[in-house]
């Protein structure tokens, strides 16, 4: 699995599981909104697994960045507030740092 598809894969899966806490706590949904939360969470910190890195930390800080990204499109897509350029310029950065970080060269 690669590690773009893996930080894409964790974040639509964190995302999805955090919002099902946000819907039971502030929307008032059901409490069995939490059982798909947590097995999301699950899939989530497995995903995370499958990084294609040594270090633990190095991807968890990696993923930040994707995980800007796709949170502002779940804002625009699931929410239906769209992002402004300050949002759009944010996530730009936080990619950008993303790829420096899992792509950096590193000494053997």
């Amino acid at each position: 699995m690669t590690t773009l598809l893996a930080f894409i894969g964790a974040a639509i899966a964190e995302i999805a599981g955090c919002f099902a806490f946000w819907a039971w706590a502030r929307l008032g949904k059901p409490a069995w909104w939490l059982v798909p939360g947590l097995a999301s969470l699950v899939v989530f910190a497995w995903l995370l697994t499958r990084v294609e890195t040594p270090a633990a930390g190095r991807a968890f800080a990696a993923y930040g960045g994707i995980y800007i990204a796709a949170s502002l499109a779940w804002l625009w897509a699931v929410e239906g507030v769209r992002p402004d350029r300050w949002d759009l310029i944010g996530a730009a950065v936080s990619i950008a740092g993303a790829a420096i970080i899992i792509a950096g060269p590193r000494a053997a």
